[in-house]
Parts: structure tokens; sequence; C-alpha cells
């Protein structure tokens, strides 16, 4: 069975993100590259029992000792790497490439006087101005045709326009607005050259400054009721958007770099490494380290390149490109770059991705290393010795007489002051136990202290015998151990609730998150946890499964919140506010939403968008003035 594989990752620790997967051998040699729209779906389906699955795939699996992946954006960035994988790897059990021809490139002249943009896959044309390669010549050949769409610059070849600047009559994309027709004199010279600068910068530069440039002008058209030039430029926009959703990671100029995305916290962190080799991603490979002492990002960076690239004896030295990306320079970024070209033998440029492809690679890179901080505390924490010997140090950290079997951390969350939560983790044997998880409405408190006292109130009622409000419902455990999220003002509001409550015989703690201190009631000074340690460890993983819940309840009630507003606007259904949530993506950026920009959604009129529009303003404004 393919499930008694001792190396198959768990279910659990595959992400449901799109992405590109590898099956390596016993000897790290990749026997197939492959990618997915949810990688836990994909890899699971090969771990079914070996007889159902096909000879060839079967084979594959139980010659493989390895799965790695890597995440990326969207479906259309996983279709790109996993063909830059396969003609780097060659590897056995994908569909071999039956002919070695180069990748197609977009292209623009520069010799004519007339620019004209074309595909080809010569890359030894004078005059020319290149991008790409595109790994499929379908993708060159849309993105070619959605551009022409805003950039109507030349596309045809030197016969066709001769050709129509003798008849005095344009082709057919003169008719479809994708050419401004120079052969016949519908354009300056001039304004063409403008047009194909536009075309060559927005390539270039891979960045949202011409949308945000084209949304601007149309709400200016809208106010002024240009209704026409307001369509027009709004389809540009989208037109735009569409091919930057498209970004791909294969560069457009021959690329040698390294690129380093960073997830950190207070006790680990976890690095992505990209190699970009000749404008292609060569390899990707994460790694976490612990933090013995707290270092800021820019410290951070400086450990990771020095553990990187210093020579080590009798082991190959890591290449070092011209260029390395990081997310942010060292405090003494001059000397490490100057220590980088020592080693390379000539100059390395260390900096900061900003805009445009490498940017879009750096987000990427920070997604794997985020998954893969994540993974490494799901494994951290299903080790049973690292479980015991955790409980083991919180029960000498605190003093108490057993180990706390059941933990239960309580966090609070609200938005300015409104919409105040609540939330109770529950961890059993170091584990989260996700049934007994509880979320609680706070109404009526000033602050955190006074919220925290109202939801342990209300928690504790349940453990005192004989309440007559409990209502028969009743919590599984009564816990070893509370956990609040703060510093001694939390605990000691805690502490009161307990008092209040006649409860002496459950532990009390707080964890203030800046520097992960203990705080006990009444104590003037905190414990300090070792760092590093597995009793830190869990601690702040409680801690940090506490926010997350509250944060995403709290998220949850806004949204509900402004989903019952909104239907209450006539016009509005469900289709459409659910249309609406989903544009922009969230309440905030609704409410700071401008009338052209609701109204730019489908189905929603200009006249009901300034009705939306008014209406969370004022609602707004009722907010501000409690």
């Amino acid at each position: 069975m393919a499930n008694d594989l001792s190396w198959r990752p768990k279910t659990g620790e595959i992400p449901t993100d799109p992405g590109v997967y590898r099956w390596l051998d016993a000897k790290g040699r990749v026997l197939y590259v492959g990618k997915a729209k949810n990688l836990r779906a994909r890899l699971s389906s090969y771990f079914a029992p070996l007889d159902s699955l096909h000879d060839r795939t079967r084979k594959m699996v139980t010659t493989a000792r390895d799965l790695q992946w890597t995440i990326v954006k969207s479906d259309y960035e996983a279709l790109q790497l996993e063909f830059t994988w396969i003609k780097e790897f060659d590897p056995p059990f994908n569909v071999r490439f039956k002919d070695d021809k180069s990748y197609p490139y977009l292209a623009i002249s520069t010799n004519e006087d007339f620019a004209r943009a074309f595909i080809t896959r010569n890359r030894e044309l004078r005059s020319v101005r290149y991008f790409g390669p595109y790994t499929q010549s379908w993708a060159v050949r849309e993105t070619l045709d959605t551009l022409l769409k805003v950039y109507p610059i030349r596309s045809c070849s030197k016969a066709v326009f001769n050709a129509a600047a003798a008849k005095k009559r344009p082709c057919l994309l003169a008719d479809i607005g994708k050419c401004s027709a120079p052969c016949v004199g519908r354009i300056e010279p001039k304004e063409h050259q403008r047009l194909a600068a536009d075309f060559a910068k927005f390539l270039n530069s891979g960045d949202r400054s011409y949308i945000d440039e084209l949304t601007q002008r149309m709400s200016t058209a809208s106010e002024n009721q240009e209704y026409e030039l307001a369509a027009a430029l709004r389809d540009d926009a989208k037109a735009l958007a569409a091919v930057l959703e498209k970004s791909t990671v294969v560069f457009s100029d021959q690329t040698d770099a390294d690129l380093f995305g960073i997830a950190e916290d207070e006790l680990s962190a976890a690095v992505s490494h990209f190699v970009v080799r000749g404008g292609r991603i060569r390899g990707a490979r994460n790694w976490v380290l612990d933090k013995e002492l707290e270092r800021d990002p820019a410290e951070l960076v400086e450990y990771i390149l020095q553990n990187v690239y210093s020579p080590k004896p009798g082991i190959e030295p890591q290449e070092i490109p011209r260029e390395i990306l990081v997310p942010v320079l060292p405090s003494d970024h001059r000397e490490v770059a100057l220590w980088l070209s020592d080693l390379r033998g000539s100059k390395v440029q260390l900096r900061v991705a900003q805009r445009g492809d490498k940017a879009a690679l750096a987000e990427t890179a920070v997604k794997n290393a985020q998954h893969a901080q994540n993974l490494y505390k799901m494994r951290r924490s299903a080790d049973f010795t690292s479980r015991a010997d955790a409980l083991a140090g919180i029960q000498r950290a605190l003093n108490l007489e057993d180990a706390p079997l059941r933990i239960e951390c309580f966090d609070v969350s609200h938005l300015g002051g409104t919409n105040v939560v609540a939330s109770m983790v529950v961890f059993e044997d170091g584990l989260p136990k996700k049934d007994a998880y509880r979320k609680f409405n706070v109404e009526g408190t000033k602050d955190d202290t006074e919220s925290i006292h109202q939801v342990l109130t209300r928690r504790l009622r349940y453990l005192v015998q004989g309440d007559p409000e409990a209502d028969g419902a009743k919590f599984s455990y009564r816990p070893n151990l509370i956990i609040v999220d703060g510093g001694l003002p939390q605990v000691n509001a805690a502490a009161k609730a307990l008092d209040e409550a006649g409860i002496t015989d459950i532990a009390l703690c707080g964890l203030a998150k800046r520097l992960e201190e203990v705080w006990l009631p009444g104590d003037a000074f905190p414990i300090i946890l070792p760092r590093a340690t597995e009793e830190l460890f869990l601690m702040q993983r409680i801690r940090d499964e506490a926010h997350r819940f509250a944060i995403t309840f709290q998220r949850k009630k806004r949204s509900l919140s402004i989903s019952s507003q909104l239907l209450e606007i006539p016009g509005l259904g469900e289709r459409r506010v659910s249309l609406l949530l989903r544009h922009f993506g969230s309440a905030k950026r609704m409410r700071l939403a401008t009338v052209a920009e609701i109204a730019s959604v489908p189905n929603i009129s200009e006249q009901l968008a300034e009705i939306i529009h008014a209406t969370l303003n004022e609602d707004g404004q009722k907010l501000s003035e409690k």
C-alpha cells in the first residue's frame, strides 16, 4: 500500500495552494515534475492503494524516496515553473520534449518609422527589443492580443503595411481597435512612438502604476459624465490587470540571481531560497532555524547570507550570482556586498526587489517560507517526546504539582474598540482539541482587562456546581492551566475572575507577545523561559492559536455585519452582496471604495453604487461618533 511508505508526508502537511511538485529518488535525482491547482488534492491521489495506480505511476511512487513542492501564486505560474523544471531536470517519468525549439519572445522593432510588435523565436535579430521568454506560444499570443487593446501599435509585417498604405485602406485590426492604423495616417508618428514606448514600459516594469493611472482617469471621466470614455478606460485597466495576473516566473533579461524569502516569529525563522539562472528558476529550497537570541530582520538576513555563502572545508562552495535579492538590507550592506564580491571575484549587487517579476517572485518566496515554518511547527508539535518535554518544562517553570495536561488559552480581539470578541482554545497532552474551542461575543467593556474578566467569568461559571445560569451545558474537563494573551494587567483581571468564582485549584499565567514574558498574578517581575526550549515553543503556539481563532471570528463578525447592512438596500440581493464582498475582499476595503470603484463591479449600476457608498459612509460616521 502507498500508505505504508515511510517517507510519505502527512496529508495535513501538504498545502492546498497551487504549486509545482517534484518526486526524487534515493540519490536526489528528479523523477517527475508536476503542477497542481491544489497540491494536497493532487498529491493525495498518488498515495492510493498501489494496485489501483497506473503501472507507470506505481513504478514512480515505489522508486521515489522523497517528495518536495513549491508554492506559487497562480495556476499560470505553476504552468511556467513546471515547464522550466522539466526542461532543466529532464525527469524520466515526464513526457519528453520531441523537439528542442527555443522559447518564443514578444518583441518590438526599434529601427522602423512605426515600431512593430511581433512574436519570434529568433534572438539574433538586430534593432529589436525582446520581452520574455514565454514557455508556451499561446501565452505570448494571448499577452500580445490583450495589450494591443490598450496600446494599439502596429503588429503587421512590412509587406502588409505597405499594401495597406498603397490601397489607403487599413486591415481588420484597425476596425476592431487593435491597431491605430499608421498605414493610412490615422495617427501621427510621434503619437505612435509614445504608444510603443508605453507598451514597452508596461512589459518591462510589470507594476500596477499604469492600471492605477487608468483607474484615476476613469473616475474623472465618470465624474464628468463622459461615460463612454470611462467604460473604455475601465476595459483597458481590466486588460492590463489580466496581463499582470499571468506574471511569469521566467525573467525577461537572462537574470542570474539568488532570492531569499523569510518568515519569522520570536523563536524561529524559515528561509526560502530561489536560485535563478539564465532567467529561469533552477532550484528552490526551504529550511528553518531556531533563533537563540533576538535578532531584527536586518541581522537575520546577514546571518543567513553568511551561512549560505561562507566557504566550508571539504564542501563545494555555493555559487554566488551577480545579484542577491533579500527582504531587507543588512545594516552594513555595503560591507556584506563587498565580502560577497571578493568571494565571487566580481561585483555582486545586494538589494531589495521593489517591483516587477522579481518583486512578484519575492512574494512567492515569502509564502513558501511561511509554509515551511508552519510545517516545522506542526511536525515539532506532533512529536511525542517534544510534547512531553514541553509539559514537564511548563510544570517546572510555573511550579505546578502536575504537568498541565489540559491547557485553555484566552485572547480578545476587536477593531478600534468595536466588534469585541474573544476566543478560547484547548490543548490536551500538548495537542489542539478543536472540538472544545469556544467563541465569545463581548459586550459593554472598555478595554482588554474588562473583556478578559467578563469572558473568564462566563467560562468559570460552568465549573461552579449548582450554578443556575449554567443551563446544563458543561465543558468536558477542568483545565489544569489557564493562559491569557497579555501581561500583568490581563493576568490580574483573570485572577479576579477566579477569585470571584471561588476557584483555587487552576493555575493561571499570561504570555506577553513582545518579549515572550510569562506573568503570574500579583508578581512584579515575569518569568523568562529559556529561548528555543520546548516549553516556550508550546506556550507560544497555544497563544498564537488563540489569537488566530479570535481574529478569524472577529473578521467573520465584521463581514456578517456589513452583509446584513447591504441586504437592507433595495435592489441588493444575496448574489450581488456576495459579488461585492468577493470583489473588494474585506469590509474595510469596501468602505474605502469610491462610487466609481463600486460601480465597476458587475451588475452594480452607478445609481446603486451611490446608494451603497452613502450607506456605508453613514455607518462609518456613526461608528466614529460612538
